[in-house]
């Protein structure tokens, strides 16, 4: 009996999850073909800023090689752009010609970053920061020029400010707002990051707008022009302001979208035999553009298509973790608290520590941690599972070790 096709559309890490979980669940149920966009496999988004710094290659964040693809019998098209999603037909036709036909498709087709409508945004030096192709230009640029501008003060604007800067050039991060991670951390740690981020060189430009890129004779870059006439001289100018869901597709294909390809708890589409699973796709009004939530949605999206009928995704609580130019932050909840919380708060200076712990009747539901995460993990399990507190209450600064006498 001929076996049913399985077409994958995006060679990420959110559709390539969602293969290894059906492969595990029903191994032998599809004929599976995969394209990718980019011309190379499946690597860790996440660490395209030790790329960035030199401490790592594309080789070593490569998450599922060309053999991996191979021995599993998955026909691989790398550096195939898929164009059209014929639903009538069940095809999907790629910008080189290639035609699949499908039983089940799965869109896995990510985000692309957000370019800033301003004038000059297509200068040569205005890059993103996003695929390992954006890196290596980013490397090329440093070996030969020496001022930066990075417009946008949250995580990736953070990391390709701090990758610039260990290749030695003089660096500027420009942003909107007036803190730091302002999605990630409350004021009190975005000051103590700050600092820490102005005492290794990096200088900051708070509360700006851009309102122009300037360029030479040569059409490059040469400055940056905010809305209240300043100038800042520059050679490169990388934007992270944030990423969209990468609907295109699927808006060509007439299926529904509404801030990301709308889902059901099932991860299925509009159209019942495409599914969809990872920053492409809004789920209850929410389009995530984190790691775990990705991973929750390709095990479900995974059991369905293994025919298992069974998986539910319900949303996610999001923690974040990050390591932002080798500080430790933690944020999870409401950790900026409001009507009706109590904070509690530890601020070692001396340690660079600082723990500022939300809770609302007797229990927690937000966590902000600086230069110490170490009890994030159990953090967020009291929020995710909304424990009653109780008695842990006074001890929860101490730790779960201390507050629980666990070993």
């Amino acid at each position: 009996m001929e076996r049913q096709k399985l077409v994958v559309v995006g060679n990420g890490m959110a559709g390539t999850r969602a293969l290894e979980e059906l492969l595990a669940l029903n191994p032998g149920l599809y004929d599976i073909t995969v394209f990718g966009a980019e011309p190379h496999p499946n690597y860790n988004r996440i660490m395209l800023s030790p790329v960035l710094t030199g401490e790592q290659t594309l080789r070593d964040i490569v998450l599922n090689d060309e053999q991996w693809y191979a021995d599993r019998g998955i026909r691989l098209l790398l550096g195939r752009a898929v164009t059209r999603i014929d639903r009538a037909r069940r095809q999907v036709h790629a910008a080189d010609g290639t035609v699949a036909p499908y039983d089940r498709l799965l869109l896995a087709t990510g985000s692309t970053p957000v370019v800033l409508p301003v004038p000059g945004k297509d200068l040569r030096g205005v890059l993103t920061f996003r695929d390992i192709q954006d890196v290596n230009r980013m490397i090329e640029a440093a070996a030969t020029h020496r001022r930066a501008v990075v417009i946008g003060g949250g995580l990736l604007g953070l990391e390709a400010a701090n990758g610039l800067a260990t290749r030695g050039m003089e660096v500027s991060v420009v942003h909107l707002g007036t803190t730091l991670l302002d999605r990630q951390l409350d004021s009190h740690a975005a000051d103590l990051l700050r600092g820490s981020l102005e005492a290794r060189g990096l200088e900051f430009l708070m509360a700006r707008q851009t309102a122009e890129i300037l360029g030479d004779d040569a059409g490059r870059v040469r400055a940056l022009r905010f809305a209240d006439g300043q100038e800042i001289a520059t050679d490169l100018v990388i934007m992270a302001v944030g990423i969209r869901p990468h609907t295109a597709l699927a808006e060509r294909a007439g299926l529904y979208v509404n801030r990301g390809i709308v889902v059901s708890d099932t991860m299925q589409t509009y159209d019942p035999l495409i599914y969809a699973v990872g920053e492409c796709v809004s789920h209850r009004g929410i389009a995530y553009g984190l790691v775990a939530p990705l991973f929750e949605q390709a095990r479900v999206a995974a059991n369905h298509l293994a025919l298992r009928g069974t998986g539910r995704y319900a949303g996610s609580v999001t923690s974040t973790k990050l390591k932002v130019t080798g500080i430790d932050v933690f944020s999870a909840g409401d950790f900026i608290g409001g009507a009706g919380t109590q904070a509690i708060t530890l601020s070692d200076m001396a340690e660079g520590v600082y723990k500022k712990l939300v809770v609302k009747d007797d229990k927690l539901v937000g966590a902000c941690l600086y230069g110490d995460t170490a009890d994030g993990g159990w953090y967020f399990r009291l929020i995710r599972e909304g424990t009653p507190l109780g008695g842990l209450r006074d001890r929860l600064m101490h730790g779960e070790a201390e507050a629980t006498g666990a070993s």
